[in-house]
């Protein structure tokens, strides 16, 4: 199908383009896995206000449902560069969402950790297929741009999370949080039933898809330092993201804001991370993804420094997680279209899901490192001294993928230029 027939939003009967259906639905998708997965994030506060828990016992029920988005990442990617992006984002968006509707019953903790690990195994293959739908309905030349405009709907979400429970916490309690995050991925998992299309590409690239598991390929024809480069950065980068996006409320909570300004704060976070992906959008395609991530992480660093100093003063501190918003949650879209363009159709969900893997893993060291740091009483701008470290790494590990990219541009092909350049 032509880039010419899919940019028209309408055809001649009237029917809406593919390209605005996968568009649409995907952002939809999208939306509602970034807010079930930071939802225990934005519920932290009330829930353990009323079942009378310290900060610190929520650690195993942030870290479960990043275990289970990691196994979710790594299985269902490879099925999907086997069977299809269309059938796997169907059924996972209606397993997640019956499972949301099923924790808002949970009383334990030990309900709370399992039933986060097995929601966790559906929202890891969200963002894989997603990213590889879109990109593969995208003209090559704006394919990066499409990507992180539609996947900034993640963040997003998880940024609507806050508002969503800002206002329904107070009126419902934090139960109705989970109900909402379950009903609505009911309605777009139908839609996409519905109208939803299959790729294209991807159905034209099957006859010549690699045999074998399709991880094993991501090592293979020069992929291979490329391939550890980018679960590195991607584990760096979500170490921050998640501790962050789960213990700032909590943590502010504890230094004497109320439960509003802590919920104020964290959407804050989301809310950098939506306008910071959203400019990262424009500005890689024109200045390349090595200059403009390693700048970011290098930045993302003394925000979070930042952080950690200004917890007195209200306004000071807002502007520092907004600021670490937009380097961390902001670049991680970036990196995802970076898998994205590195790795050919057959291996594309594949590539993105096993380094999102990584990140994942990522998620689940970073609150059990927050909640051991927590409970041995450091102080608040020592834990985010702490949280600068990461991003440092990451930006080397960008810097090292350049060179990794200069080094073997006549194996890599195209991908090379557009990193550097």
């Amino acid at each position: 199908m032509t880039d010419r027939r899919l940019n028209n939003l309408k055809y001649p009967s009237g029917r809406v383009s593919p390209r605005a259906t996968v568009f649409t639905l995907c952002g939809l998708c999208l939306l509602m896995d970034g807010f079930d997965v930071q939802v225990m994030g934005f519920v932290a506060p009330a829930l353990t206000e009323e079942w009378g828990l310290a900060r610190a016992d929520l650690t195993p029920v942030f870290s479960a449902g990043n275990l289970g988005i990691l196994v979710g990442a790594l299985l269902f990617t490879m099925l999907a560069d086997r069977i299809g992006r269309r059938p796997v984002l169907i059924g996972a968006t209606l397993y997640f969402s019956a499972l949301m509707l099923v924790t808002a019953q949970a009383t334990t903790i030990g309900q709370l950790v399992a039933l986060r690990f097995i929601t966790g195994l559906g929202l890891g293959s969200i963002i894989p297929n997603a990213t590889s739908l879109i990109g593969e309905f995208s003209p090559e030349r704006r394919r990066v741009t499409f990507m992180m405009a539609v996947s900034v709907l993640f963040t997003a979400g998880a940024g609507f999370g806050g508002f969503v429970s800002l206002w329904l916490i107070p009126r419902f309690g934090w139960t109705s949080v989970f109900y909402f995050g379950g009903l609505v991925p009911l309605v777009v998992a139908a839609a996409m039933y519905l109208w939803l299309p299959e790729s294209q590409e991807f159905a034209s690239a099957r006859a010549g898809r690699p045999t074998g598991v399709p991880a094993i390929h991501l090592f293979r024809d020069g992929r291979t330092p490329v391939t550890l480069l980018l679960w590195v950065v991607n584990f760096m980068n979500t170490l921050i993201v998640y501790s962050l996006s789960n213990w700032v409320p909590t943590v502010l909570r504890e230094a004497g804001y109320t439960n509003t300004q802590a919920l104020w704060v964290g959407t804050l976070l989301q809310i950098g991370g939506t306008l910071g992906t959203l400019a990262f959008a424009w500005m890689i395609p024109r200045f390349g993804f090595v200059p403009i991530l390693a700048t970011s992480f290098a930045l993302g660093s003394i925000a979070l420094v930042s952080v950690g100093w200004s917890l007195s003063v209200f306004a000071l501190l807002a502007v520092a997680v907004f600021a670490s918003g937009w380097c961390s949650i902001g670049a991680q879209p970036g990196l995802n279209a970076l898998s994205a363009t590195f790795y050919p159709t057959t291996l594309r969900s594949t590539g993105i899901g096993w380094a999102l893997g990584f990140a994942r893993f990522g998620g689940v060291v970073g609150p059990l490192i927050g909640g051991e740091l927590m409970r041995r009483q450091w102080a608040p701008a020592e834990l985010f001294l702490a949280a600068a470290m990461p991003p440092i790494v990451a930006c080397a590990g960008i810097v090292a993928l350049s060179a990794v990219f200069r080094r073997q541009a006549s194996v890599l092909g195209e991908v090379g230029k557009a990193a550097v350049t």
